[in-house]
């Protein structure tokens, strides 16, 4: 992949965009093989790999600038901002609505927020594409005082970007490297994003999580269902299942699955999936995942746990451990953490691993792994 903006040295967010694909690829999974201690006895799939370009469905830009020359992009090292909107890591849905969204920015007068003087309102821009092209924007403000001017003027956005059908604010006010707030305002009619993944429709609300890279994600689904298939699990539980990628994949005839997660929002999505899926034996609650596994009386024949970079942690992993559930899949995006969760799990037996190249261009990377108790 070619980027202007990294031959002109503008952004390196792509830190290995100068290296060839393939060595990428090979890199990444001996990377993965060492962190991991290369267990012998593992049989390792080939590394899911990716499009090179146009692959991330989700672009977060920051705002900078001007209210008349606003920039979507990020900001360098004195906080000015750097725009991006030619950046071609995004699919040609997404990136053609970047320069409507500027314009908006213009014609709502909305005031990028300065990171050096902290003044301003717009903080970030937030799009997400579905694989049917349809978006999800959201605009992060530091307080509502442009709500009434994007409410009024979100018309003429939706007249402009015919693809945008959820919109909302969230609510920043903490000058800190975050994201978004606690607060969302929905501005349109229809709050979920639809996205189509192996036939199944997830649905998306504004605050919820999902893989960045959609047709890596789906190899991701498929994976873990022929491995759960094969071993003819009749349970299972999807421990931090997000919207309910796994555990909505998983759903048969005669298994029955338990999806679990903190953010209400995803289980409402999980569950509207399911319902309009006509998903059999499918339930999802809202919770903490280690707080629900050690408050169980039975275990299921398969724990699926796709945690966050920091890992299980030990609590959990131990709890696994000491379980008796005979199979655990584990998604990880960080293979550090999954090697130290693995070392308080030394009875469940690492058998296959996959490497999937998720985030193209840089060392991040999924790994999906099987757990076999000895």
């Amino acid at each position: 992949m070619r980027c202007g903006y990294f031959d002109a040295g503008v952004c390196r967010s792509c830190t290995l965009l100068a290296q060839p694909y393939p060595e990428q690829v090979d890199a990444q999974q001996r990377h993965v093989r060492t962190v991991l201690g290369d267990p012998a006895g593992v049989t390792w799939l080939p590394t899911v790999t990716s499009a090179e370009a146009g692959f991330r469905n989700k672009a977060k830009m920051v705002v900078a600038g001007t209210v008349d020359a606003p920039t979507l992009g990020i900001l360098d090292a004195h906080g000015h901002g750097v725009d991006l909107q030619g950046c071609p890591l995004y699919p040609p849905a997404v990136s053609a609505a970047l320069p409507p969204l500027a314009a908006f920015v213009t014609r709502a007068g909305l005031v990028p927020y300065d990171v050096p003087t902290r003044r301003g309102e717009l903080k970030h821009v937030l799009v997400t594409g579905s694989p049917d092209g349809e978006l999800l924007v959201r605009f992060v403000l530091r307080s509502t005082e442009a709500l009434a001017r994007i409410r009024k003027h979100l018309p003429s956005l939706q007249a402009a970007l015919p693809s945008l059908v959820v919109a909302s604010v969230n609510v920043q006010p903490a000058h800190a490297a975050v994201l978004e707030g606690d607060r969302e305002i929905l501005l349109t009619e229809r709050g979920t994003l639809r996205m189509r993944v192996n036939g199944l429709d997830l649905h998306l609300r504004p605050r919820s999580f999902f893989q960045t890279n959609t047709d890596v994600a789906a190899a991701l689904y498929r994976q873990a269902v022929a491995w759960a298939d094969e071993a003819e699990v009749a349970s299972a539980w999807d421990l931090y299942c997000g919207v309910g990628g796994f555990a909505l994949h998983l759903a048969r005839p005669g298994r029955t699955v338990v999806g679990v997660e903190t953010s209400a929002e995803a289980v409402a999505s999980a569950e509207q999936t399911a319902h309009d899926a006509g998903l059999p034996g499918t339930r999802f609650l809202a919770g903490d995942a280690t707080a629900f596994a050690l408050a169980a009386h039975d275990v299921p024949d398969l724990v699926v746990v796709n945690p966050p970079r920091r890992g299980l942690g030990e609590p959990l992993s131990r709890w696994l451990e000491g379980s008796g559930v005979p199979r655990v899949l584990y998604s990880s995006c960080h293979s550090g953490s999954l090697a130290r969760d693995l070392a308080h799990m030394p009875s469940l037996r690492l058998v296959r691993a996959q490497v999937l190249d998720m985030f193209p261009h840089t060392g991040h990377h999924e790994v999906l792994t099987l757990l076999e108790r000895r």
